[in-house]
């Protein structure tokens, strides 16, 4: 593969408010597909890394940093899953990338839905990973409290400031769900969201965006009804374990079953010893997305 995982082309696309980041891993061939990456609430484009060296050039990939994450922070709100899905479409328009394969993680997942839902002539085919189905909260649960339960440590770095990089790859080192598996992708990842200097170094995920987005993801009903009305053909992916590496993910066989969307039109199928990270940065989780990215894609050669 020509262009490196830990360092793709970078690009920006017009939007109102600003202009959106981009990283692009280039096709190696003239004509191959174009699959754009959408990543999760406090996350960045870099989040695709290891998807992107094990699809090894065979489509072309674009992710975005989408608004008030990564290189995207100073675009301007209004945020939400519906004005994420309309940069979604914005960037294939703008790059001519239609109707492109869209893969969305996490809150990705409701954005990658949405943008099929309210822009079907962009999106062909869509694959959700842990994400996109939306259960009702339980009753007297507030938004915030739910949304704080279920980000854990991630929600916890906003507010914090860091010393120096070294302080940073520290605490994503003692995160539950990377058991100790480390890599120059997962460091290049995490060190892309720092933003500032030395001693006050911070996240880059603008506080207001993450709540506004956390909140739809807990109780819009555009964004939980787009899986079940989705346009295109298009897999479910999901983690047995949850986003500390907790015994109990977000969706299992009977969640699913309960609140998931028809499995005649949305296959769902389980990544065996995956959490919510490792269902994306890990060899196994990275392998099955590859494989379903590129389950349509033409031969080489």
């Amino acid at each position: 593969m020509s262009q490196s995982p830990l360092k793709p082309q970078e690009l920006t696309v017009p939007v109102p408010g600003g202009d959106l980041a981009v990283l692009r891993w280039p096709a190696e061939e003239p004509g191959a597909p174009t699959v754009v990456a959408v990543h999760g609430i406090t996350a960045n484009g870099l989040a695709w890394y290891e998807v992107a060296r094990r699809l090894a050039g065979r489509v072309t990939l674009l992710a975005p940093d989408l608004r008030g994450r990564g290189a995207s922070r100073s675009v301007a709100g209004p945020y939400g899953l519906a004005r994420h899905a309309d940069d979604v479409a914005a960037l294939i328009t703008a790059l001519d990338a239609g109707p492109a394969v869209v893969v969305g993680h996490s809150m990705g997942a409701w954005v990658t839905a949405l943008a099929a839902v309210r822009h079907p002539e962009l999106v062909r085919r869509v694959l959700l990973v842990d994400g996109a189905v939306t259960f009702p909260l339980p009753e007297g649960v507030r938004a915030d409290d739910a949304l704080a339960a279920v980000l854990g440590p991630a929600l916890d770095r906003l507010s914090m400031t860091f010393p120096d990089r070294a302080a940073y790859r520290e605490f994503w080192r003692r995160h539950p769900a990377f058991g100790g598996a480390w890599s120059e992708g997962t460091d290049a990842y995490t060190q892309r969201d720092l933003v500032g200097a030395a001693p006050e170094l911070r996240s880059s995920c603008v506080l207001e965006a993450v709540r506004t987005d956390g909140a739809q993801v807990l109780l819009d009903e555009e964004a939980a009804a787009a899986v079940h009305r989705l346009p295109c053909p298009a897999e479910l992916l999901w983690a047995e374990r949850g986003l500390l590496d907790e015994p109990q993910g977000l969706y299992d066989h009977q969640r699913l079953g309960l609140a998931g969307p028809d499995p005649e039109r949305v296959p769902t199928s389980p990544v065996p010893d995956s959490n919510h990270y490792s269902i994306l940065f890990g060899e196994r989780g990275a392998d099955r997305i590859v494989r379903s990215l590129l389950a349509d894609a033409p031969a080489a050669g």
